[in-house]
C-alpha cells in the first residue's frame, strides 16, 4: 500500500450490480468456511437484501482496479429505528494486512453515521474481531444475534 502506483478505490454501488463480478470472494471465502459471501449474492440476487432501503449501502473494494473486497450497511431488522448492521465484509486474503479491512469498514461507518446511532455485528473470527474492536466495538455478550457493537 506504500507503493505509488498502488490505487486503492473504495466505491458505493449505485443502481444493478452484477453480482458475477464478486465471484472470486465467493469462491475464496467458501474456501474457508465462510457462507457470508454466498448469502450476498443470493439475497442480492432474489431482491431480499440489495442495501437499497433508506441509510442502507454497500461498497466494492478495487486495488488497481480488481475487486479485493465488499461491505456494506442495512437497517437492521431486529434492533429497531437507529440501529445498523454491519453486513458482509469480506477481503480477499491476499490483500488482508495491508489496512483494506480497516479502510473499507471506515468508509462503512462513515456513511452509516448519517443514518444510525449505533452499529452492531455478528462474528466470531478471531481476525475480525481484532478489527471491529481495534475500531472502537465492544462486546456484546447477551444477544443471539449481535456479537459487537459501536455507539456512533
Amino acid at each position: 500500500m506504500k507503493n505509488d502506483s498502488v490505487k486503492l478505490e473504495i466505491m458505493e454501488v449505485t443502481g444493478v450490480l452484477d453480482t458475477s463480478i464478486l465471484q472470486q470472494l465467493v469462491e475464496e471465502s467458501l474456501t474457508e468456511g465462510h457462507n457470508h459471501m454466498k448469502r450476498l449474492i443470493e439475497d442480492y440476487d432474489s431482491g431480499t437484501n440489495r442495501f437499497d432501503q433508506a441509510g442502507e449501502a454497500l461498497f466494492v473494494c478495487r486495488m488497481n482496479g480488481k475487486i479485493v473486497g465488499v461491505g456494506g450497511i442495512n437497517q437492521d431488522p431486529n434492533k429497531g429505528v437507529g440501529i445498523g448492521r454491519l453486513r458482509r465484509v469480506y477481503v480477499l486474503s491476499a490483500y488482508r494486512r495491508h489496512g483494506i479491512g480497516r479502510r473499507l469498514t471506515e468508509v462503512v461507518l462513515e456513511r452509516a453515521k448519517k443514518h444510525y446511532r449505533t452499529i452492531v455485528l455478528r462474528t466470531y473470527n478471531p481476525a475480525a474481531i481484532t478489527l471491529y474492536q481495534s475500531l472502537g466495538f465492544h462486546e456484546v455478550l447477551d444477544e443471539d444475534q449481535v456479537t459487537h457493537e459501536l455507539k456512533l
